[in-house]
């Protein structure tokens, strides 16, 4: 299968979304998730959510993010979060990338960036020397209430689980 990137080269204009801070709401959001079935935080009412944003299904940052929330589960889920995954890609990509995977959690298609943009999770970032547009990868924790518990922006995706855990003291 053809990769389709989701990044506009940026030539002299500067572009990044707003970041959130804790205590705000949290924006709901739709979305087709790897099933085509539509999710939406308002189903997570009532229950605390970590919604993380990434760039690019398959590539090595994003996998070793993906499998770590994969191998964390079940110690997030006991402390009572739920983990959604955002992303640009298409939901065949999503559900291609879940199966090599074996991701236990929804992954989310945000092909406009809609959903990154209003949690602060798109914008200008330098790969290779090169500034391009894209999702940002970050991670929002969401209360019960639907406010924000704490947002991290400029994630590093190697033990990126283990940090968040240890803030969260699970």
């Amino acid at each position: 299968m053809e990769r389709k990137y989701h990044y506009t080269k940026v030539e002299s204009m500067s572009i990044q979304s707003s970041p959130l801070a804790a205590g705000q709401a949290a924006p709901n959001f739709s979305l087709q998730d790897a099933k085509g079935e539509t999710v939406s935080l308002s189903d997570y009412s009532g229950q605390k959510v970590i919604v993380y944003f990434y760039p690019k299904a398959a590539t090595p940052g994003c996998t070793t993010e993906a499998c770590d929330f994969r191998d964390n589960l079940n110690s997030l889920q006991a402390a009572g979060y739920s983990v959604l995954g955002i992303s640009p890609e298409a939901p065949e990509e999503l559900a291609a990338f879940a199966n090599d995977e074996s991701l236990n959690f929804p992954l989310l298609s945000d092909p406009g960036n809609e959903v990154a943009t209003a949690y602060g999770s798109y914008g200008e970032k330098t790969i290779g020397g090169k500034t391009i547009v894209g999702t940002l990868r970050s991670t929002a924790v969401i209360n019960e209430d639907g406010s924000i518990q704490q947002i991290e922006y400029s994630v590093d995706a190697t033990g990126h689980v283990a940090r968040l855990r240890d803030s969260l003291g699970i």
